[in-house]
């Protein structure tokens, strides 16, 4: 893995990078830029204690910024930080990355659906105020919501994150009887986005990038009308409707957690399958040894012991348009369930 003073080399190696650019039809001269994703884990259990843990150096936080300064991305999706009003948080973060040299002055991060109370029974139990009942599973409001960091500013957004799951065409609703379970009323309030779905452009040096940022909900734990399931589906076919329908006109990069295998594990696989094969895309692929492991490396980004064991969960897939001169899989420590993706993109003249 190359550093930012690796990839900005000059001299006769550039010289012949570049000849070699030229034989391939790569714009040269082109910088590249490093987008990253990584699911970090930090979430805590209450709201506040995110803030409290980075000011106070935590020992998962501090590595988790070790982790960033090895990589050095010029921007980064990342996903399960707990959310607040004021960012302070993640602005938190982010003045502890730039101590460490990584500086990512500019933030996105809208308010996720996680934790945001609906005041209905939305998972048919009987009962209301439960973390299930809330229009992404959350303890609380901003719970393991995502966030964006980047070198460059950013030049517009969009959020979909309120859009209605039975607005989705070709929608399947969990059912009982013929009815949506457990109410046509719960579908008429129930978004679609467990965390969010949005989409924000970045002011690169090269011409403008967007990037379509999503985390889904897992398929499991849906009960017997396989709520979850389904709605997973729903958020990962979201996109593939909306490259049809209204693909974005700038360069992009799809980005985010489906938790969805395409080939193993829970879930309707096929939906991921296809996104994979959606004509606009390309898939890298990244490609590491899993820590402690013996044996190939794998394109599996999450690993769960004690659960369905490694899965590719993760995804970072650029626009045809799009160069990928490199890209992998970064475990932070031996332990991590989920690794850090990164790519090294150069925007088309």
């Amino acid at each position: 893995m190359r550093s930012p003073a690796d990839r900005r080399r000059h001299g006769p190696a550039g010289l012949l990078l570049c000849l070699l650019f030229l034989a391939t039809a790569l714009p040269c001269g082109a910088e590249p830029l490093r987008l990253a994703l990584w699911h970090t884990g930090l979430g805590r259990d209450g709201p506040g204690l995110l803030l409290r843990d980075i000011r106070r150096g935590a020992a998962d936080v501090l590595a988790a910024r070790d982790a960033l300064v090895t990589l050095a991305p010029d921007a980064i999706v990342l996903l399960d930080v707990d959310h607040d009003r004021d960012l302070l948080a993640l602005r938190a973060f982010a003045a502890l990355l730039a101590e460490g040299g990584l500086v990512l002055p500019h933030a996105h991060a809208p308010r996720p659906n996680s934790g945001l109370a609906t005041g209905l029974d939305l998972d048919g139990n009987g009962r209301r105020g439960e973390a299930d009942d809330a229009q992404g599973w959350g303890r609380f409001a901003g719970a393991g919501g995502m966030a964006l960091l980047s070198r460059w500013p950013i030049g517009g957004s969009l959020d979909f994150s309120d859009f209605l799951w039975q607005d989705l065409p070709g929608k399947q609703l969990p059912m009982q009887a013929g009815q949506p379970f457990p109410s046509p009323e719960v579908f008429a309030v129930q978004r679609l986005s467990s965390t969010g779905h949005w989409q924000v452009t970045l002011a690169t040096p090269g011409g403008p990038l967007t990037l379509l940022a999503w985390h889904a909900g897992p398929p499991l734990f849906g009960g017997p009308h396989e709520r979850n399931a389904l709605r997973n589906a729903a958020e990962t076919a979201f996109w593939r409707w909306r490259l049809d329908t209204a693909p974005p006109q700038t360069p992009f990069v799809l980005i985010g957690n489906s938790n969805l295998d395409p080939q193993t594990g829970a879930g309707d696989r096929a939906v991921m399958g296809a996104l994979l094969a959606h004509p606009l895309l390309q898939d890298p692929a990244p490609q590491a040894p899993r820590p402690g492991t013996i044996g190939p490396p794998t394109t599996a980004t999450a690993h769960w012991p004690d659960g369905p064991g490694a899965l590719r969960v993760d995804y970072l897939l650029p626009d045809r348009r799009l160069i990928v001169r490199d890209a992998g899989l970064l475990w932070p420590n031996p332990g991590a369930t989920h690794a850090i993706l990164w790519a090294d993109l150069i925007l088309p003249d």
